[in-house]
């Protein structure tokens, strides 16, 4: 049984708020897989932690999994410094693939990590005012209309076991020409930044983004790779695809899977360094 933490809150509870805490939204397989239990068993927890207004939980596409983000109340429990997340009809399946890729960056399917580190907790840290370490975006040229300095968030950044920094981008649509090559150069110009994996899950978008590599001259610091499958399990498809039954896409990865398998989700598990 949970040791319990005060307020009626336990461990297991915490450990599902901070994972919660770094996205903005995450569906129940999700939970589930980095609880190592089955999604009812994470069902029940979640709808727990949502009584006690936590977090919210509730269906938002018909005929997928409920879903999860945390609350004002939530991130308070855990002291997080992190605003609360909006959750985006738009970028849901995005923001559900990258939940699956973080899953996995943290079992290693990118290799051995001492941080991952997500956008919106990048994004957050970047907004302090208080802030003492530099920023973690890339920086592109040119000021916002706040007068800010622009700059791109990867998706995640994993920081290796030999401490390089990887940057992870979930690329599910096409960006313009000139927003990609905007982004490559911001790649090209930062040297913090040791290897990027793009993700993508068809052959158009990997000579879209290829494309856009090449222009930049950065062929040696990006890799594309794409993924098993274009499938988003939690989130709906917009070609109306559903996983095969044998793989499930990244669900496989992030449980831990090897071999030819884990391998299937990406190749780059080393990426090239500089």
């Amino acid at each position: 049984m949970d040791a319990r933490t005060g307020g009626g809150i336990t461990e297991r509870d915490r450990e599902v708020l901070g994972l919660l805490a770094e996205h903005r939204v995450m569906a129940t397989p999700q939970v589930a897989s980095a609880l190592g239990v089955t999604d009812a068993t994470a069902a029940g927890r979640l709808r727990r932690l949502r009584s006690k207004r936590l977090i919210g939980y509730e269906a938002i596409f018909r005929d997928q999994p409920a879903a999860a983000w945390i609350t004002r109340r939530g991130l308070d429990t855990i002291e997080s410094r992190l605003p609360p997340p909006s959750v985006d009809l738009k970028g849901y399946r995005h923001d559900v693939g990258v939940g699956w890729l973080w899953l996995a960056a943290r079992r290693g399917a990118f290799g051995p990590a001492s941080t991952i580190i997500s956008e919106r907790a990048m994004r957050s840290h970047d907004m302090r005012s208080d802030r003492t370490a530099e920023p973690y975006g890339i920086a592109l040229g040119g000021l916002d209309s706040r007068g800010r300095l622009t700059r791109h968030y990867p998706d995640l950044l994993i920081t290796t076991s030999k401490g390089a920094r990887v940057a992870v981008e979930l690329e599910l649509t096409a960006k313009s020409a000139r927003r990609l090559d905007t982004i490559m150069r911001g790649y090209a110009g930062d040297a913090r930044v040791d290897s990027v994996l793009y993700l993508v899950p068809d052959r158009s978008l990997e000579r879209v983004v290829s494309a856009a590599v090449a222009r930049a001259g950065i062929s040696d610091l990006v890799r594309v790779e794409r993924l098993a499958s274009a499938v988003v399990e939690g989130a709906p498809d917009p070609g109306g695809r559903t996983p095969p039954p044998a793989a499930r896409g990244m669900r496989a990865v992030a449980r831990g899977a090897s071999g030819r398998r884990a391998g299937a989700l990406t190749r780059a598990t080393g990426g090239p360094e500089r």
